[in-house]
């Protein structure tokens, strides 16, 4: 019970930092400044990467693959 709360906590912080990846993406392209512009687009590039990564994993953790021997590798706590 107490990883299934863990992977929902994952997954509804990752969704919400994605939101705020492509905000911050979207308002990069409003920067007058080049340096300015530079930087959010890379660290707004960089935080949509790591809510994927999270989006990822508790997808994989909810719907784990079967193998063709039906033994079941993923971990069962």
């Amino acid at each position: 019970m107490l990883t299934v709360i863990k992977n929902i906590v994952i997954l509804l912080l990752s969704l919400f930092f994605l939101v705020l990846g492509v905000n911050l993406l979207t308002g990069s392209f409003k920067m007058t400044n080049p340096l300015e512009f530079v930087m959010m687009l890379f660290s707004s590039s960089f935080i949509i990467l790591f809510c994927i990564v999270g989006i990822l994993y508790a997808f994989f953790r909810f719907f784990p693959k079967k193998h063709e021997s039906g033994v079941d590798h993923a971990d069962p706590k």
